[in-house]
């Protein structure tokens, strides 16, 4: 089963959205995006999410949202799974097509995803090695007392 370990928002301004973020959650910042990347960014975590925080410069195309280059809203999801090319071929029999992506190489440093599509658009990535500040299992809090 996949675990829900990582949300990218799209915003207008990534220091910003960091800054909110930490100041009314907590949340603890984990990484910047590469200098070179399209989108320039933030990650954050409260420990077991790896939330994104994503300026893309203009004219730089959100994939999966190509005619919507200023899209403000959550862009994608991450699924955290065991078996990358098992999960892989679940996608495609579940009617799910291939945006971009490559699966990564397994080095500490390399958390790359693949992004797919739902049938109905609904971008997603899926990946064996997580996401910097995002935690796979979680153990459930003990159950309270009826």
């Amino acid at each position: 089963m996949g675990k829900l370990r990582h949300i990218a928002l799209s915003v207008p301004d990534a220091e910003a959205a960091a800054q909110f973020f930490e100041k009314a959650f907590g949340m603890k910042r984990v990484g910047t995006t590469l200098p070179t990347a399209a989108a320039r960014g933030v990650y954050l975590t409260d420990g077991v999410v790896n939330l994104a925080l994503l300026h893309f410069a203009d004219g730089v195309p959100i994939p999966g949202y190509d005619g919507d280059p200023k899209r403000a809203a959550i862009i994608h999801f991450g699924m955290w799974v065991d078996d990358f090319n098992a999960a892989e071929q679940s996608v495609y029999e579940a009617g799910g097509t291939y945006v971009t992506g490559k699966h990564g190489d397994g080095a500490p440093h390399n958390y790359v995803e693949v992004k797919y599509a739902s049938p109905d658009g609904i971008v997603f990535d899926v990946t064996q090695l997580g996401w910097v500040g995002a935690t796979k299992d979680v153990v459930p809090a003990a159950k309270q007392p009826a």
